[in-house]
């Protein structure tokens, strides 16, 4: 079913969700569209003294100063390559906006509720504490991050690197 304006809506019954996707090592994951301020490319980052591993600084958003967290290190995956520059995922929190350091960005996707399933005990830890459900692809499992719970400065402060 379309709109007047050219866009594809759910039948009534069905509630269909936007998820912007992106890549962390061999992660797809995916964020609801509206908690997603905006997507940049690499922008150059304000180191922070003292900060936990997984905050990797400050960038200035035209005049907004932003978080940068790192995913890879929030999720214990392995460290980047040095000459492959992080993309930002900026997400709004109920009082701020924080940008998710990622590899790749993907596409948004629309996904109807009844693809979504509960997040399965084989995703391993870290991803599966801030998973809140995934979604069967094709060719990929998409892991639906819940940004509260990615974003929880206790969990952000004893992440470790690996």
């Amino acid at each position: 079913m379309t709109n007047p304006h050219g866009r594809r809506e759910a039948a009534p019954d069905r509630h269909v969700e936007q998820l912007v996707t992106f890549h962390v090592d061999d992660l797809m994951l995916g964020v609801d569209v509206l908690r997603v301020q905006e997507v940049i490319r690499h922008q150059d980052m304000t180191p922070v003294p003292l900060a936990p591993p997984v905050i990797r600084g400050l960038i200035n958003l035209r005049g907004q100063i932003v978080t940068a967290i790192d995913l890879r290190r929030r999720l214990g995956a392995s460290t980047s390559d040095a000459g492959r520059l992080p993309m930002n995922v900026v997400v709004r929190t109920a009082d701020r906006a924080v940008s998710l350091l990622v590899d790749e960005i993907g596409d948004v996707l629309e996904v109807d509720e009844q693809q979504r399933e509960p997040v399965p005990d084989t995703l391993q830890p870290p991803a599966r504490d801030v998973a809140s459900g995934i979604v069967k692809l094709p060719r990929q499992l998409l892991v639906v991050l819940d940004v509260d719970r990615t974003l929880a400065l206790r969990a952000v402060r004893s992440a470790s690197v690996p």
